[in-house]
């Protein structure tokens, strides 16, 4: 995928709940993606690449663990420093009205890949070319990544000098989805 027509905003302070960040933002055709980051980066950055999650991120969804993976992310690199890499890419890059159809399909039993695939999606349509090219925006070659996902990891042209993992506490909600997680899509929790 190239990128020559990728729109770069300017920087902007964001002072939040969970430390001061600058933010910018990076358009890809139809979808703006965000750089959270701090003021300083170290020579080997923190980094999570998050994935849009409307319900959990900013709806509190006890359905996944999302919302608590990007506030644990965003502490983590206010006090490390590095950058949140949010990506546009809801419900695994299927979009929102799709991830409420599979939300329903859940309803009726099927797991999260099951619905997936029943509305003619892989478990995963996620792509991270976007992240890398936003990497290389900011000069970083090296990163310790948050992440429990082998599969981002094997993604990312950058150096991944360690796995951070980011570990969540499941709830009566989420505890199967984790599960399949875990044992069909090779996640490491």
């Amino acid at each position: 995928m190239k990128f020559s027509k990728i729109g770069i905003s300017e920087e902007a302070k964001l002072p939040s709940k969970f430390g001061d960040f600058k933010i910018r933002a990076f358009k890809e055709d139809f979808k703006e993606h965000l750089a959270i980051y701090t003021s300083s980066l170290p020579e080997v950055p923190l980094v999570r690449i998050h994935s849009e999650c409307l319900t959990g991120d900013a709806l509190g969804s006890l359905k996944c663990d999302c919302g608590n993976q990007l506030e644990y992310a965003l502490n983590s690199i206010s006090k490390e420093g590095g950058l949140v890499i949010y990506l546009r890419q809801e419900g695994r890059n299927i979009g929102l009205l799709n991830k409420v159809n599979a939300y329903s399909l859940q309803d009726r039993g099927l797991n999260t890949i099951e619905a997936n695939h029943q509305l003619g999606f892989e478990a995963d349509e996620r792509s991270y070319e976007v992240a890398d090219y936003i990497l290389k925006y900011f000069e970083i070659s090296k990163i310790r990544l948050l992440t429990n996902n082998p599969e981002k990891m094997k993604k990312v042209e950058v150096e991944i000098v360690e796995r951070v993992p980011i570990l969540m506490e499941s709830n009566d909600f989420n505890r199967e989805y984790l599960q399949i997680k875990r044992d069909e899509m090779g996640h490491l929790i």
